[in-house]
């Protein structure tokens, strides 16, 4: 291999995501005299900007598309590759790129994210929402369509029915209540009348940042030739134009309403094609809506087939324009080989430890792409969350740099309480330690607040002790909640006063 096809770095980092910048941005903070290469597969990074700090351990901020080239101008000793890597060999510490190049390394940290799970595998009628170019795509075919179906309960899907106006939405969830992810079904009522209100001007939020367009990037694709991008941030649907339906028929009213069609405990069984369909007179009786309507060159209305038929578990079969699947993620090992040393966790995570190294030497890793094998702490648990992507990826630049260092750190305290701050159906969300009572084999006591279409207080209660609290709503109790987890307070003599509205529990913790 010629001398010019290969370079050295202290560290290098696998991934363009929030994950994977995040750590370069933080290497270049305790270890900017070493070098590090970021390689991304496409020109597009996760920037995370407008960092603001709720509490000591919640953040919320916004996440960015931008060109590699801003990374590089603001942390000097990191150097941008837009490419594919081909394989990573621990044992010779290189990495071979799909060009050929490659690159040897001290420290590899890998954040490769997660790929969507997949509905039905290359299906031309199954869009997939993970990363920038998905939203792009769905963006082009959402314009001339009537109506789709969404699959899935997770927050993409959640933001997504909030989001698309002007056409027709069958939400086909698998549990009981919608967005069963992240709330509980007190919580899904008090969201549930936002499904039917029109979007109002107020909610088309103008994104004044500077947003790049696959159009004129260049982007890298895997062996299957699928787009690698990083995943999505909590803006995502921020400055795009998500209402569907011809333009040319809808009034701007009609192209703000929202049209949403709740199915649940439901799963996807199959999809028939039009001529399927109508050729099995048995799949025909079930077809549960009409067929699609349309307008010819004179302006008069006339039904057509679908391009695709959905045929749920409960024996429905709905036509549409395409179908959104968003059943969540796979952690995407596929550089990763066990002949090479590294472990797995059941939801096929790659296993890392306490100071996120794998079970390889040098060979680290942070975000959706790894499983955490040490004893979590009481209050914390993994959600493959762009929040904690941020986490893991800040903390494993510490960790790189405290092997390298001989400098001894201690865990994040990120690791100590799980926190989420969000937005669904245009509320703050805030979701603290076990705020449905995950780990306690249904052991515990709610408390329950709730002001119609203002605000939802769940905590939960254990021994007299909170373990976590979901907050809808401009609550402003995060802060005090999270101590009052931390600090595992007895509040057993408060009951219910807890949450009395008309006492400031805020000022009384204080």
């Amino acid at each position: 291999m010629a001398a010019s096809e290969f370079q050295h770095f202290k560290y290098a980092i696998i991934g363009g995501g929030i994950a994977g910048v995040t750590c370069a941005e933080h290497l270049e903070i305790v270890d900017g005299e070493n070098s590090t290469v970021l390689i991304s597969g496409s020109d597009l990074i996760k920037a995370v900007t407008n960092v603001l700090h709720l509490s000591k351990s919640i953040d919320v901020f916004d996440v960015e598309d931008k060109h590699h080239s801003y990374l590089q101008q603001i942390c000097p000793s990191v150097s941008v590759k837009p490419a594919q890597v081909k394989s990573i060999q621990p044992k010779e510490k290189c990495i071979i790129l799909s060009s050929g190049e490659s690159i040897s390394y001290d420290k590899v940290c890998v954040c490769s994210g997660a790929f969507p799970k997949q509905l039905l595998p290359e299906h031309k009628h199954v869009l997939y929402i993970r990363d920038t170019e998905s939203v792009q795509k769905f963006q082009q075919r959402i314009t001339d369509a009537s109506r789709i179906v969404v699959v899935g309960n997770g927050g993409i899907a959640t933001e997504m029915i909030y989001e698309v106006t002007g056409i027709e939405i069958i939400w086909a969830v698998k549990d009981s209540w919608f967005t069963a992810a992240f709330i509980d079904p007190g919580a899904a009522e008090f969201f549930k009348p936002e499904l039917a209100k029109d979007k109002t001007s107020k909610e088309k939020s103008i994104v004044k940042r500077r947003k790049y367009t696959v159009d004129n990037l260049q982007i890298k694709e895997n062996r299957d030739g699928a787009v690698v991008g990083g995943a999505l941030g909590p803006d995502w649907h921020e400055g795009l134009d998500v209402s569907g339906g011809p333009r040319a028929c809808q009034d701007a009213e009609s192209l703000r309403r929202r049209r949403v069609q709740l199915v649940t405990e439901v799963e996807v069984v199959a999809l028939h094609e039009p001529l399927t369909l109508h050729s099995t007179p048995e799949l025909l009786s079930r077809l549960t809506q009409a067929e699609k309507i349309s307008t010819d060159s004179s302006g008069q209305a006339k039904a057509e087939q679908w391009p695709v038929y959905v045929e749920l578990s409960n024996g429905f079969i709905y036509g549409c324009d395409f179908v959104v699947s968003a059943i969540g993620v796979t952690p995407n090992t596929s550089l990763l080989k066990e002949s090479d040393g590294f472990t797995f966790a059941p939801d096929g995570g790659v296993c890392v430890e306490e100071d996120m190294q794998t079970t390889v030497p040098d060979v680290y890793a942070a975000g959706d792409v790894c499983t955490p094998s040490w004893q979590w702490a009481t209050h914390w648990h993994q959600m493959r969350l762009w929040t904690q992507a941020r986490q893991m990826g800040s903390y494993a630049a510490k960790c790189m740099w405290s092997s390298v260092s001989g400098e001894h750190i201690y865990q994040d305290f990120c690791f100590e309480l799980f926190t989420h701050a969000t937005k669904f159906f245009g509320h703050k969300v805030v979701m603290l330690g076990l705020y449905n009572g995950q780990k306690l084999n249904g052991q515990y006591e709610m408390l329950l607040r709730m002001t119609s279409g203002m605000e939802y207080i769940k905590v939960v209660m254990k021994d007299g002790k909170m373990q976590g609290a979901l907050l809808v709503g401009e609550t402003d109790l995060e802060e005090t909640f999270e101590n009052l987890i931390l600090n595992q307070m007895d509040l057993s003599s408060y009951g219910e006063d807890l949450l009395d509205p008309d006492i400031d529990i805020e000022d009384y913790f204080d």
